[in-house]
């Protein structure tokens, strides 16, 4: 355990954190989920893959997701639906 205050201080923020960025990993999953369940089911709908895109680039501003990830999950969010609707 850490004895200094700053490093106590970093302890408690490293925390926060990453439990701020779990929350929204958990989030961007059930969004991306919900869109492949949508899509598969035949109800194509555009909106919702554009909210989950925004949700996958909310995410890559924030840094909790790498950029060329965001890109490859919003290329194959673009490439189901349209997979689907043809």
């Amino acid at each position: 355990m850490a004895n200094i205050k700053s490093a106590k201080k970093r302890v408690l923020v490293a925390r926060k954190k990453a439990l701020r960025n779990k929350m929204t990993k958990s989030a961007l999953k059930t969004t991306v989920k919900r869109v492949t369940a949508t899509v598969a089911s035949g109800d194509n709908s555009p909106e919702a893959v554009r909210l989950a895109i925004k949700a996958v680039d909310q995410a890559a501003a924030k840094g909790i997701m790498h950029k060329n990830t965001a890109a490859r999950r919003k290329s194959q969010l673009a490439k189901k639906l349209t997979a689907a609707n043809a």
